[in-house]
């Protein structure tokens, strides 16, 4: 809106925030389109100098605050850090602001990735900012901005502490911005900001910049979900086809069958609402459906469209050798890319996922069959999300999507500026129905919680560089503390709560002769006295029982004492365990009748005599079970009922309560049934009461005891030593140990201080490397490793320290270090050696092969934590250990090429 339409009274306000804001009305009036009143708010909150956390929908703006501090730290001469949560959001937010400010003030670091670290302006990944603080590193001088992008990725339960560390560890002066999805307990979060980094405030915005519109696909058919009259309501319409459909099916015998995802793009693109992102929760799903798309003949572009994307693509990986291209799948990709289509998920090569993302973001490719990784914090709108399903595998099992997993998938539809709506369209199956759908659509709850907990080279880093002491304060400062306190207030309160009550029913429960509630005391140990003695009573009948079975031949008259089958009888034979069904005992009872008894059913079987039987005794012939029973009952006649050995034995605790109770003065009260209710009410909400204040004791510096757990094993290792003054110190152990940032850091550090990892040679070593951090998907399949008998040994060797480790966390209660996996060692290995993409991509066995994206992952993160390993062994005054830096720096050079080097 320009200052002519403006009114008087609105010019004047402008004027006047502009005076007070120059910096924001100069960023402002070059933004390409008008802030909103929340992007106004937290600027202008930046610019008056405090920390800002913003919270709102995906695609609403929110890196318009940051890139606002960016513009504040160059116009004051200082610095400014923009951190993300991965490296290709990283990659990304650096091309943008280089483009804006200048290559020559923007930097990039991601571990492995440094350019121009020492810019004024520099995008790093979390852990790189957590490192360099824990490094004292003299690039954190003169820094005055540090923009937490995606800050809600505290939560991720591997990754969550760096947020949390780098947020209470950083200098007072920084000036820390907040950006977060939206999630419900926004406050909460602002709040534990605003304790640990004092003025902080806290913004939220719920309202969409392009308002999202919700469908279901039925068959062919787009309905709407929501009645057009009444949104609260569901569409009659779409009720009215399901109803039609389900009649179908059943009518023509027909189970669900495969979604025909060409005729759902189809169906899309006839009603314009193409661009979109169509997710499917699975990485071959995603392929097929290109592939579906491909096959079928659609093609959602023109020649000349087609013509532009194969140019770009074959630009975009020229540099990589043909032979890995092939290997990968890349005629089959590009010719998805030319026709509009193209799978993205973590499966693929970074390079190819780059393309996708360019692609679909000028236009060309149209529709993208993606995994939810991509909800994850990459730039990338469409005008429509599709939902294929509403259930997806956690790892563990298969799912139901959460209300703000619906909320952030779907968050990408509506692109700001280009699209006046989005649509979310869910695709209809019988195994859910629309109120599901209107459920997941409408209820906002997308909570915060924190995955804080310490580490060993937390633990380390953080007694190394302020001792114990501050190691506890930045523990108890942490969110997860902030949180569990408040859970503890809570129940807290529900205890007191409950204590009034139980003080109430004290009340009620009063007797004018004694005290009620001790004489119902005694009533309910008495109770637990007997019972307890009943049940030890009947597991020695049980035994006692299991020593008669065993024993039981053929002939054996006996007493069963239990069942409907109560009575004399006689045994006849045992029958064979059977599948659902355990061993069962056959008996000919005195009526003619032969059955089977189970024997977890048989309580109390007594032994009393024998009869005679032939040898040739056929339980089916009905003359034969009439002679047996005859025999049976002649034998019983006048037989009194057989009892076990020693009886029941008096217990002196039950008969001296038992006079106990009768002598209390309230056990002749006749008001003892009314008192009696009050008492049994008492008791409950005392239970209940004692059941709460436990649960608070238990969160009350629960962190606190976690971290004496970890320095608990850290002393048990030598790698903290206790001083005489309380604190203590850090070992030469520890301080290898300060170098490892790794979720195996303390196995790592265990195998390079006892020189387990020295004399191999780089490939053996890379090899070695990689069992300590991959993490299967799926169950791990005993890979062969037909490498040098140096690595098996090495590994065995390995393993007697992860087991030692092991056993230490055990003892604590913990689940720190995970057991190496050799599944990647040998593609590993044979890459390292120099060996191609494809044969390295073969070298898996067993069914299920790694895509080219996972493998190069997984080289990575090997590579990354060679480059530490080869850091911490040059801190080891051997020779062993500095022939094993070369050799960790030699191998990291030796994997660092072709598709693993293009990132």
């Amino acid at each position: 809106m320009s200052s002519d339409e403006l009114s008087p009274a609105e010019r004047y306000a402008k004027h006047t925030d502009g005076r007070r804001h120059p910096r924001l009305a100069a960023f402002a009036e070059a933004a390409p389109f008008p802030l909103d009143d929340f992007q106004l708010d937290a600027c202008r909150t930046l610019e008056e100098g405090h920390g800002v956390l913003v919270c709102a929908p995906t695609g609403a703006g929110k890196t318009i605050v940051g890139e606002f501090s960016v513009d504040l730290a160059l116009e004051q001469g200082r610095k400014c850090f923009y951190t993300t949560p991965i490296k290709a959001l990283s990659n990304q937010k650096f091309n943008d602001l280089a483009a804006v400010h200048g290559s020559e003030n923007v930097g990039l670091l991601t571990g492995d990735t440094v350019i121009n670290g020492e810019a004024p302006v520099v995008v790093m990944t979390t852990e790189v900012l957590r490192n360099m603080i824990y490094a004292g590193s003299p690039t954190l001088n003169n820094l005055g901005y540090v923009v937490m992008d995606e800050v809600h990725y505290l939560a991720d339960r591997f990754r969550g502490a760096v947020w949390e560390e780098i947020i209470i560890e950083l200098p007072p002066a920084v000036t820390v911005v907040s950006l977060s999805a939206t999630v419900s307990n926004a406050e909460e979060f602002g709040a534990w900001l605003d304790s640990v980094r004092p003025t902080t405030k806290t913004i939220v915005s719920e309202t969409r910049p392009v308002p999202l519109w919700q469908h279901m696909m039925v068959g062919n058919t787009l309905l709407d979900l929501f009645d057009a009259e009444d949104s609260k309501n569901l569409n009659p319409a779409l009720t009215k086809k399901i109803a039609q459909q389900k009649e179908r099916e059943q009518r023509y015998h027909r189970r669900r069958r495969h979604v025909d995802r060409g005729r759902v793009v189809e169906r899309l693109d006839r009603a314009a609402l193409l661009p979109a992102i169509y997710f499917i929760f699975s990485r071959a799903g995603c392929d097929a459906a290109v592939d579906e798309c491909v096959r079928s003949g659609i093609s959602l572009t023109t020649p000349q469209e087609s013509d532009a994307i194969r140019e770009f693509a074959e630009g975009a990986t020229s540099h990589i050798d043909p032979a890995d291209l092939h290997a990968v799948g890349f005629n089959r990709w590009i010719d998805g890319l030319a026709a509009g289509f193209a799978a993205h998920h973590a499966g693929l090569l970074p390079v190819f996922k780059e393309v996708v993302e360019q692609l679909f973001e000028r236009g060309l490719v149209k529709v993208v069959f993606a995994t939810e990784t991509l909800a994850l914090g990459i730039n990338m709108p469409a005008r429509t999300v599709v939902l294929e399903r509403l259930v997806k595998y956690d790892g563990t099992d298969h799912v139901m999507l959460t209300p703000g997993q619906y909320t952030q998938l779907t968050g990408r539809a509506g692109r700001r500026g280009i699209d006046i709506e989005g649509h979310a369209v869910t695709l209809w199956s019988p195994d859910f129905s629309p109120k599901i759908v209107a459920g997941l659509a409408t209820k906002r709850t997308y909570p915060l919680d924190s995955s804080f907990a310490p580490s060993y080279n937390m633990a380390v880093n953080l007694i190394s560089t302020a001792g114990l002491r501050r190691a506890d304060e930045v523990l108890a400062s942490s969110f997860a503390q902030y949180q569990s306190d408040q859970h503890a207030v809570h129940i807290a309160e529900q205890a007191r709560a409950l204590a009034r009550k139980s003080e109430l029913a004290s009340q009620e429960a009063s007797c004018d002769r004694g005290d009620y509630l001790a004489y119902y005391g005694l009533t309910k140990e008495l109770s637990r006295l007997e019972k307890s003695n009943q049940k030890r009573r009947k597991g020695q009948l049980r035994d006692a029982m299991k020593a008669d079975m065993s024993d039981l031949k053929r002939g054996d008259i006996v007493w069963l004492g239990a069942g409907r089958r109560s009575g004399w009888a006689v045994y006849l034979e045992h029958t064979r365990p059977r599948k659902n069904r355990g061993a069962e005992a056959i008996f000919l009872t005195t009526d003619s009748r032969a059955g089977a008894v189970p024997m977890k059913r048989l309580t109390d079987v007594l032994v009393d005599g024998k009869l005679k039987m032939k040898r040739n005794f056929r339980r089916h012939d009905a003359d034969q079970r009439r002679d047996l029973a005859s025999a049976l009952r002649e034998a019983t006649r006048d037989r009194p009922r057989p009892t076990r050995r020693g009886g029941r034995a008096n217990d002196p605790k039950i008969d001296s309560l038992r006079e106990e109770i009768r002598s209390h003065p309230c056990h002749s009260c006749p008001e003892s049934g009314r008192h009696a209710a009050h008492a049994a009410r008492w008791w409950k909400l005392h239970s209940e009461q004692q059941t709460m204040r436990k649960k608070a004791r238990k969160r009350e510096n629960s962190l606190a005891r976690q971290f004496s757990d970890v320095r608990g094993v850290l002393v048990g290792l030598d790698y903290l030593e206790p001083a005489e003054d309380g604190e203590v110190t850090v070992t030469d152990r520890g301080r290898l140990l300060r170098n490892l940032f790794n979720e195996a850091d303390l196995l790592v550090a265990q195998c390079l201080h006892d020189g387990v990892w020295e004399g191999l040679d780089p490939s053996s070593l890379a090899a070695l490397a990689s069992t300590v951090m991959y993490e299967a998907r799926f169950e791990e399949e005993d890979y062969y490793i037909a490498t040098p008998g140096s690595i098996n040994e090495a590994l065995a060797a390995t393993m007697r320290r992860y087991e030692a480790i092991n056993r230490l966390e055990r003892a604590r209660h913990m689940e720190l270090t995970a057991r190496p996996q050799k599944g990647i060692a040998w593609p590993i290995y044979r890459w390292a050696r120099g060996e191609d993409l494809a044969d390295a991509l073969r070298s898996f066995e067993g069914p299920k092969a790694m895509p080219g994206g996972d493998f190069v992952r997984w080289t990575r993160r090997t590579l990354d934590l060679l480059h530490q390993v080869g850091d911490a062994a040059r801190t080891i005054d051997r020779p062993g250990a500095q022939d094993l830096a070369k050799c960790a720096f030699d191998a990291a050079d030796a994997m660092k090429r072709g598709v693993v080097a293009d990132m």
